[in-house]
């Protein structure tokens, strides 16, 4: 069965990246962390349909030094972004590296339960 356009809505998504920044980034000045972070949030203007959030965690956990919470609604938006922050010095140095990500769905179970809903009403309507 195919869907109409009409049923078919954006999920809300969320992507939680880890990051760990290298000794190379500690050694630059803050001036220089500074004028980069700057290159870093131009970028992220140039994706409004991404909500970006970063994070301090180096006295926090292990394993990483930070991590971004980015939602979203179209996964291209969200792979366009980080394709873009991969082209920048930050990821070709490196200066950090990306340690995992972790993706999910808004209250995806909600989504799948009306979709349930809506395909028993319409095989009862056929019957």
């Amino acid at each position: 069965m195919i869907q109409s356009c009409e049923k078919i809505l954006p999920l809300p998504m969320a992507a939680i990246v880890y990051l760990a920044f290298e000794p190379a980034w500690l050694a630059l000045s803050r001036q220089e962390r500074g004028e980069i972070a700057g290159q870093i949030g131009t970028i992220l203007a140039r994706h409004p349909e991404v909500a970006f959030e970063w994070f301090d965690a180096d006295a926090l956990a292990g394993g990483f030094s930070d991590f971004a919470i980015c939602r979203f609604s179209d996964m291209r938006a969200y792979h366009h972004l980080w394709e873009e922050l991969r082209d920048t010095v930050i990821f070709s140095k490196p200066y950090a590296r990306i340690v995992n990500v972790t993706t999910g769905i808004e209250n995806g179970f909600q989504d799948y339960e009306a979709n349930l809903q809506s395909a028993a009403v319409e095989e009862a309507g056929d019957a």
